[in-house]
């Protein structure tokens, strides 16, 4: 919401200094947040926010077409310049990097946008929301391709087959659903989790299916029988609910995170769990692996980032954020990690000595979520400030 602006009087009333003296200091005590929104809808390449913050706003490119919350962001894998952003307003917009006249709405959707992916080649997207369907768009011509619909709940998460346009969805009410996005034609639904499909994926090489539940367990699934192939529970796996999930390049182990402070690893052909890393004292919220040693990276609500020595189960680095850590990427050769915090920031951390190397301002609130574009030059990231914000990374690959 704007504040009344003084200058249009201002000119008709010179006399009226008061109103640029103790009006305008007051607003900063006031509504700091506020100003802040009130700039940035001024103009996308005047970075101006330092002016009424502590802190000058380090991004290059500021998205501020939604009204809500953000939640979700996904780059393009064929095209670095495009971006797609989600959130609470119910609505998705494509956007480019550095086009400020460039926005395409994603319409139709009833409730929050929750969860963005784009198939491997760039063709098509996914948007999933709390609506209970997925709409699926032609990223060339900006069409609507299909709806798929089908779970009762809330779409948790989207995601597509590596090799294919199959689209597998995790939903509120404890299924999970696989759809052919070519013919919006339902294929399969996998039925067993007690919960919330908090997380989930096909494993890199397509022939099998990872998902974590608000249940505490995680399932493997054969994607064609719909079958579960294993369940993994109880003793020494997670005693909450799970949050995050990752599963290896080479398709073999899965790292899920959980309410309860725990990260597992779990051999995805076995069923069994291999490696119990504990350190978090809160919920982790986020988990990876790198894909170029054997480092696993985790971020949890007790402020810590830790990048595992996977070969030891140990910490190599414990990283502290002064307020707890929402989501984390790998970049470019895995020497570098990103996070996003509750405090607003996006910082670099250099995974060999654990240093923060770079510090990004500019959002006025906690960080949601993060992607980097496909060519490596950019880091995108949304908040609940309701803005997305774009970084340049090209000396962190």
């Amino acid at each position: 919401m704007n504040s009344p602006s003084p200058h249009h009087e201002d000119d008709e009333h010179e006399d009226e200094v008061f109103l640029e003296d103790s009006d305008i200091i007051e607003e900063i005590n006031v509504d700091e947040e506020e100003l802040v929104d009130a700039d940035d809808d001024d103009e996308e390449d005047e970075q101006g926010g330092g002016e009424f913050m502590d802190e000058a706003d380090d991004s290059l490119h500021t998205f501020t077409g939604h009204t809500g919350e953000l939640y979700t962001v996904t780059c393009s894998p064929t095209d670095a310049s495009l971006v797609v952003t989600g959130g609470g307003d119910d609505r998705g917009f494509m956007w480019k990097i550095g086009q400020g006249d460039f926005a395409f709405e994603l319409q139709g959707h009833t409730d929050s946008v929750s969860s963005l992916a784009f198939s491997s080649d760039g063709q098509l997207l996914a948007s999933g929301s709390l609506d209970g369907n997925i709409r699926v768009w032609d990223i060339t011509s900006g069409g609507l391709k299909g709806t798929l619909e089908g779970p009762e709940k809330g779409i948790e998460w989207v995601r597509w087959h590596p090799r294919g346009h199959v689209v597998l969805a995790g939903s509120e009410d404890s299924s999970i659903w696989m759809w052919n996005a070519d013919t919006n034609a339902f294929m399969n639904t996998f039925l067993g989790h007690a919960g919330s499909v908090t997380c989930g994926d096909f494993t890199p090489d397509g022939k099998l299916i990872c998902t974590g539940s608000d249940d505490a367990t995680l399932r493997i699934w054969d994607p064609k029988s719909a079958q579960s192939i294993h369940v993994v529970r109880g003793h020494p796996y997670h005693t909450e609910g799970l949050t995050c999930l990752a599963i290896s390049l080479d398709s073999t182990l899965a790292l899920t995170g959980s309410k309860d402070g725990s990260a597992h690893i779990v051999n995805i052909i076995t069923g069994k769990v291999v490696t119990s890393l504990s350190a978090h004292t809160d919920s982790i919220e986020c988990a990876s692996f790198s894909a170029s040693a054997p480092w696993a990276a985790t971020g949890g609500m007790d402020n810590k980032l830790i990048i595992w020595d996977l070969q030891q189960s140990l910490p190599r680095s414990t990283c502290e954020h002064p307020d707890g850590v929402a989501c984390l990427l790998w970049l470019g050769q895995y020497k570098y990690v990103a996070t996003g915090c509750v405090d607003g920031k996006v910082r670099i951390w250099d995974s060999r000595s654990g240093e923060c190397v770079r510090t990004f301002s500019g959002h006025a609130d906690a960080i949601q979520c993060l992607a980097a574009s496909s060519n490596g030059e950019y880091l995108v990231s949304v908040s609940i400030d309701e803005t997305s914000r774009v970084f340049e990374i090209a000396e962190f690959n």
